[in-house]
């Protein structure tokens, strides 16, 4: 009987053994999982395609063309470099902006890159320009942001999805809820790399960094951007756009920003890390700009406080508040704008240099 009983006790043993060796083997294998490194996941979207050319332009270039001639280079060069990367077409088709919008919302993305050009009817104009969604209400960005939402009346279901939104309206831009507000900060920290990369190193005519009301902007749930890579109206830079010379060199300026940012926002290629503590960029509020030197005191300037100023060329520049948060900041320029300053807008210093932001 004892023999039994010990064997009995060596079996149970055993099972239990066995039992908790799975468990952690088990456990193990969920830790393994869940901090195993998750590549950092980037949707492109060419923009326009199929029946959807783009913008119009005399010299019978496509647009369709030449954003998906980028994006594709664009992708291979962020696969090459261990980035997942999900296109929202990868052909000549057409697709509605809902559909695009929902590629880069189903697959949780962590990047949205929306490729465009622009057009205008005064051949004269040049250069490029990054767009983040926001309610920006200035002329020239609502009717920017109209034209490209113009494809949304390409779609044959247009009056069974699109509810009460109608793209052509100047209210529906305006009245658009700030759904991305969350992720704003970080879309205008990759769109000002992307800028400054295109200014750098291509020698283009830098058109800022902007907001506005596109609809796949406003619709996809991470940080996005939209790229306005040129003006296909203008003789030179339309041919630039449209060779093999210039489609490699935006895409290399586009890849070379979406690395910077991944290292701006503390991205490690071990572990997948988010942080926007990182943000390399203080915004300011400039109130006032001229050739006269004014002490830094709140009576100087209708009563306003912290207050700073630098000097280019002969210029002095003077600005109100500090801030790596654009959220706080709008809300600095809205009191400075109450405040006796209304043409107050914010500014951005990188490494020490100035861009606009609105």
């Amino acid at each position: 009987m004892t023999k039994v009983c010990s064997k009995s006790l060596f079996f149970n043993h055993s099972l239990t053994g066995k039992a908790l060796l799975i468990i952690i083997l088990m456990f193990s294998g969920f830790l393994e999982s869940s901090f195993a490194q998750k590549p950092f996941k980037i949707v492109i979207d060419a923009g326009h395609g199929g029946k959807d050319p783009g913008r119009p332009n005399k010299s019978g270039i496509k647009e369709k063309d030449i954003v998906l001639n980028i994006a594709l280079d664009l992708g291979k060069k962020l696969k090459n470099s261990g980035n997942e990367v999900l296109y929202t077409r990868d052909k000549d088709v057409f697709l509605t902006l809902r559909q695009r919008a929902k590629i880069a919302n189903e697959a949780d993305a962590d990047l949205f890159i929306s490729i465009h050009c622009n057009a205008f009817h005064d051949s004269s104009v040049h250069g490029s320009e990054t767009f983040v969604y926001g309610l920006h209400v200035s002329n020239a960005n609502l009717n920017i942001a109209k034209k490209e939402n113009d494809i949304t009346f390409l779609d044959e279901h247009y009056q069974e999805t699109q509810e009460s939104f109608n793209p052509s309206s100047t209210e529906s831009v305006i009245g658009l809820t700030l759904m991305q507000e969350e992720y704003l900060d970080q879309s205008i920290l990759l769109a000002s790399f992307v800028q400054d990369n295109f200014r750098k190193d291509l020698n283009r005519k830098n058109r800022g960094v902007k907001q506005s009301g596109f609809w796949v902007l406003h619709n996809t749930y991470m940080p996005s951007i939209l790229i306005e890579a040129g003006f296909m109206t203008n003789p030179n830079e339309g041919a630039y756009l449209n060779s093999k010379k210039g489609q490699t060199e935006i895409s290399n300026s586009i890849y070379d920003a979406i690395i910077k940012y991944k290292k701006a926002i503390n991205y490690s290629d071990d572990f997948d890390v988010k942080s926007n503590n990182q943000n390399p960029i203080t915004y300011k509020v400039q109130i006032a700009a001229g050739k006269r030197w004014l002490e830094l005191k709140s009576y100087n300037f209708k009563g306003l406080k912290d207050l700073s100023r630098i000097k280019q060329g002969t210029i002095y520049k003077y600005f109100y508040s500090s801030s790596k948060s654009l959220t706080e900041i709008k809300k600095k320029k809205k009191y400075a704008r109450d405040n006796g300053f209304p043409n107050a807008y914010i500014v951005g210093f990188e490494n020490g240099k100035l861009f606009e932001v609105d």
